[in-house]
């Protein structure tokens, strides 16, 4: 996937400008592709350039100007391609683990504090998922917003990046108290 999908698919529902993509991208797409704000608004850039989104000036009396963008019909056709091509599996790519894997060779209250850093850090991302998931379903259940809801895409995506930040935490937490009895057992002996 490339970073233009997934300004495409951010675009759908709305016309943003590139500050409210960047917002949108922290609190959505972020769960499933992370860009920086200047690559952003580079590929808002590329995007209006290539025909695929089309932007229109805001005059702003107290501020300064804004553009306003949103996908063209090329841009639909090419986020249809993009659905058409087999998807590739992901993978990991995390440093901490990388960290973990040394484990037996390297300082354990070192990774155990990282550990604990991201168990917070996670926490925090389920929190803020669960209140974009309320927000999205409204007065309705989960299960009737599924079956009935207008757009199912962006809570599923949220659905998936609230199941991540739980995998994350509960690892993190496992992983720690595997550490600290480790600890304890080797200061025993």
């Amino acid at each position: 996937m490339a970073l233009r999908h997934a300004v495409l698919a951010a675009l759908l529902d709305e016309e943003l400008s590139g500050y409210q993509l960047v917002k949108a991208f922290d609190l959505g797409v972020a769960n499933f592709w992370h860009a920086q704000p200047q690559q952003l608004y580079a590929e808002l850039t590329r995007l209006e350039k290539d025909g695929l989104i089309t932007g229109r000036e805001v005059v702003q009396v107290t501020r300064p100007n804004k553009r306003m963008f949103r996908v063209t019909e090329a841009g639909l056709a090419e986020l249809e391609r993009f659905t058409a091509t087999a998807a590739k599996p992901s993978f990991i790519r995390d440093d901490l683990l990388v960290k973990v894997q040394a484990a037996d060779h390297v300082d354990t209250e070192t990774l155990i504090a990282q550990l604990t850093e991201r168990v917070a850090f996670a926490q925090a991302k389920i929190g803020l998922f669960g209140s974009l998931l309320d927000t999205m379903r409204g007065e309705h259940t989960e299960e009737e917003f599924l079956r009935h809801g207008e757009r199912i895409g962006p809570y599923l995506t949220c659905l998936r990046g609230l199941a991540f930040e739980q995998g994350n935490r509960d690892w993190c937490r496992r992983t720690i108290a595997i550490l600290e009895e480790r600890q304890g057992a080797r200061a025993r002996h």
